[in-house]
């Protein structure tokens, strides 16, 4: 294993042996305009100590180390340095080490990001480090439970912005460096080092200020949000404090503990890999969140959602920190069901669960499904499982399983033993018992056995309704729970409180709950007490109001009945649930994908919900082009763009509805050369629908459409890249450009992914999505090439950028072969092959494999059951 791979046990023995108090890090980003110039100095001084005077440890850096000077002695760098890891020997009872050495900018948003802006030729900076990648940029000891005080000194050149996560000084000008500004940081509360940030550019800059009086006495935050320059006049940061200053409101009546780390800014980032990350002091976001192009009222509600996710984290991962990543959940979970809380309660989106039950949760089902599922609180053995497991379980799952808990302790329980959580752990690092404890406090309940049952095994519940009726009347309903064991056999049927909803018809031809019952599941069938007796519903919803984790069934009379009706549907969270059930019974086989897109052509135009909408448009896309077989998928797609077409044309001028049917039209566009003389008539302005702003987001997506289609050359896609020189037009461009159906334009593609040292992160990723437009035989001779590529990409690129091609480039837009299994289909031959003789790949890498494999596998086997 490469030393740059941490492992847990190596982590917890430097745990026992270190304690760190303080950090004075310097870094000179002087010449980072120069692009000849690939790295920038670093001095980290480190004061710890040891609790066995003359044993030795060691410190991370990924660079150039110039020096080493342990307790006043200067190491000689040769015998010290090993790869990533630098070696103190010898140490004393106090120790103070300093680091001279150059680190690299980076293009892979990973250590210190460096970001040219091809609109004004503007150099921008920022840093990204979860879960380790601050050794990218000054040596330090890199995991959660060694956290420090942090001061940082950076040189800058003159005029930038900079920040950290502690108030700046604009201390002198550098008499290093000419036109060149040293900044001084204050010092910080103790953090772990993966949350430490530094920002540097020509940002646009936006100041407001939070106050509130706290019964210690008035608190006032100063507020500061960041973007480039260039997109100042799309940058609404008034509606960006808004948000801020109400989740600063809701959180500190939730937790009564006041925000315990001074300023808090806010930095909308280019080429960002992640939606944001929780540096105190100075959170990150990507800047897909500036919207330059018109946006949906869900791409809003998706934004304040991450703003106050990531403010959730200044408790919730920041004041208290997890001891090491198998606990990650403690603070993604939690933010993931804090953010969605306050976004319900302090914000205009009342129906925000409506969304977390629609979108958050599908993504939880999918990875819950896959071979690679874990328990929420998962075994996470180094730092390349811990990068992986930033997934649908940690997150949405962790955050499904909190609202059972909720339910079982009550809310005011919760709540007072997250208060007593905070108070107890401050500035520290706990794990999972330490959580249950203050809860079980709180509340009086004992948690053992739930945890065990929620949050120690994995797997996905399935609950189906057992009904048995005398005409028209219920003789009696029980639930039926599924729940196999993912990863050691037998089962794992856990405890429910839930909801089943009963929905007629009334006369004003809606579908309405005229019924509920609520009560516990547990076991493998539950007798619903009360249920006896009641008329046959049209419509039977197990859980109704979505308050546990499983995946629903419906009967197969409310199966039809969703199916043709279900428009008609009145309340907005049973809609999604129902559109989430026939989802999940499309990818498992148990809907035709022809069913699915034809209830999304009956129903989607009633939907109002316009981020349910924008999902089972995506859905129905994926239907189309994944689970429906080949012989059907020519007119099914061209049934689908029909409906997006014709709906298109319905929806009300202007409305997100309208916009979120142009985006399908150029979707499904992407593989239906007969819709070319529509997309370019939109392109140009002729019988563009009254309302509909064709702005640069969607020009781009319908010359990728056209592109894709053979329908636009290259001239064509220069003069639109020349009239959009922003940083999405040159991704636009690139995706367009190498969508273009042609083996030599895949292949050019191709050698650029891989062997190429020109792209970003972002690019890299528009360049993989362009590669995989067009029919699926362009790319039927790169198979072989994909499977001996593997080794070499994940030993010459780093993890993100290793993963983005891995899982980009698979080969999984195949075909089932009528008569033959899915298991036969020659790329799942292949992969298996590869995944049996590299037994001692790293496992990050199989990983990978092994979820695209399975996720290949559903989409064979739906296509089987539909032939």
């Amino acid at each position: 294993m490469s030393t740059a791979n941490l492992t847990r046990d190596e982590a917890a023995r430097r745990a026992l042996l270190v304690s760190v108090s303080a950090y004075d890090v310097s870094l000179d980003l002087s010449s980072a305009r120069d692009g000849s110039v690939p790295g920038f100095a670093t001095v980290s001084t480190l004061d710890f100590t040891a609790a066995e005077p003359g044993a030795d440890t060691f410190l991370d850096f990924i660079g150039e180390v110039h020096a080493v000077v342990l307790n006043g002695v200067d190491l000689a760098v040769d015998d010290v340095v090993d790869g990533p890891r630098i070696h103190l020997r010898d140490l004393a009872t106090s120790n103070r080490v300093t680091v001279t050495g150059t680190a690299w900018y980076s293009s892979s948003g990973e250590g210190m990001h460096r970001f040219v802006d091809p609109a004004d030729g503007e150099t921008y900076l920022y840093t990204q480090y979860e879960p380790a990648d601050a050794r990218r940029v000054f040596a330090n000891f890199e995991q959660p439970d060694l956290k420090a005080e942090f001061t940082f000194h950076v040189t800058a050149p003159a005029g930038w912005q900079v920040a950290s996560n502690g108030a700046g000084t604009l201390a002198a000008k550098s008499a290093s460096a000419a036109g060149a500004e040293r900044w001084d940081f204050a010092r910080t509360k103790r953090i772990s080092t993966y949350i430490t940030s530094v920002l540097a550019g020509p940002y646009h800059r936006a100041e407001d200020l939070w106050t509130a009086d706290l019964p210690a006495g008035r608190l006032e935050v100063p507020l500061a949000a960041f973007c480039r320059a260039s997109l100042a006049p799309h940058f609404d940061a008034a509606r960006i404090f808004e948000h801020t200053r109400k989740g600063l409101d809701f959180f500190h009546q939730l937790f009564e503990f006041p925000y315990p780390f001074g300023k808090y800014d806010q930095a909308f980032v280019p080429e960002y890999n992640l939606g944001a990350m929780e540096n105190p002091g100075l959170v990150t976001f990507t800047e897909k969140y500036v919207f330059e192009s018109r946006a949906t009222d869900a791409q809003y509600q998706r934004r304040a959602n991450t703003l106050l996710h990531e403010m959730a984290h200044m408790w919730f991962g920041d004041l208290v920190t997890m001891k090491w990543w198998d606990d990650l959940w403690l603070k993604e979970s939690f933010a993931d069901f804090m953010g969605t809380l306050a976004v319900a309660e302090s914000t205009q989106w009342k129906d925000a669960w409506v969304g977390f039950a629609n979108q958050r949760k599908a993504w939880a089902y999918l990875q819950d499904q896959l071979p690679t599922t874990h328990p929420v609180v998962a075994d996470i053995r180094d730092l390349e499982a811990a990068k992986q497991n930033f997934d649908g379980i940690t997150y949405a799952k962790g955050a499904s399983v909190l609202k059972q808990l909720v339910a079982y302790v009550g809310f005011d329980g919760f709540i007072a033993g997250a208060r007593g959580y905070f108070r107890r752990h401050a500035y520290g690092n706990t794990t999972l018992q330490d959580l249950l404890t203050a809860l079980e406090a709180a509340s009086g309940r004992d948690l053992t056995g739930w945890s065990t049952r929620w949050l120690q095994t994995a797997g996905l519940p399935t609950l189906t309704p057992v009904i048995e009726t005398d005409g028209a009347t219920i003789t009696s309903l029980a639930v039926h729970q599924e729940a196999p064991d993912p990863l050691g056999g037998g089962r794992n049927l856990r405890p429910h409180r839930l909801r089943i909803g009963f929905y007629d018809r009334t006369a004003d031809g809606t579908l309405q709950r005229s019924h509920s019952l609520e009560l516990d599941v547990d076991g493998e069938l539950t007798e619903v007490p009360g249920a006896a007796g009641l008329p046959r519903p049209a419509l039977l919803l197990l859980n109704d109001e979505d308050l546990t984790y499983a995946k629903v069934r419906l009967d197969d009379a409310s199966a039809a009945t969703a199916l043709a009706e279900l428009g008609a549907l009145r309340d907005p969270m049973a809609r999604a649930l129902v559109w989430s059930a026939l989802w999940n019974a499309t990818r498992d086989a148990v809907l035709p994908a022809a069913a699915f897109v034809d209830a999304v052509d009956r129903a989607a135009a009633a939907e109002t919900d316009i981020g349910v909408l924008q999902m089972i448009l995506d859905q129905a896309g994926s239907a189309v082009e994944r689970y429906a077989p080949a012989v059907q998928r020519a007119q099914l797609r061209a049934r689908f763009l029909a409906a997006a077409v014709r709906e298109l044309g319905n929806a009300a001028a202007g409305s997100d509805q309208q916009l979120a049917w142009a985006r399908t039209v150029a979707a499904v566009g992407r593989r239906t050369p007969e819709a070319n003389r529509f997309l370019r008539d939109l392109l140009a302005g002729r019988g563009t629908p009254s309302g509909l702003a064709v702005d640069a987001d969607l020009r781009w997506r319908l010359w990728q459409a056209l592109a894709a289609n053979g329908g636009a050359e290259v001239p064509e896609l220069d003069g639109e890249l020349a009239r959009d020189q922003t940083a999405s037009g040159r991704a636009g461009h690139l995706t367009a450009v190498t969508a273009r159906p042609a083996v030599s334009v895949k292949e050019a593609a191709w050698e650029r992914i891989l062997h190429g040292r020109d792209l970003s992160n972002e690019l890299l990723g528009a360049a993989i999505e362009g590669y995989r437009q067009g029919p699926a035989e362009l790319r039927e001779g790169f198979r072989g090439r994909y499977f001996e590529a593997l080794e070499s990409v994940w030993a010459s690129r780093s993890i993100e950028i290793a993963g983005r091609i891995v899982g980009g480039l698979y080969p999984s837009d195949a075909d089932v072969r009528p008569g033959t299994a899915a298991e036969d289909h020659p790329v799942v031959v292949i992969t298996d092959h590869w995944l049996t003789t590299h037994p001692d790949a790293p496992a990050a890498l199989r990983r990978i494999l092994l979820e695209q494999r399975a996720l290949l596998l559903v989409a064979l086997r739906a296509q089987l059951a539909a032939v």
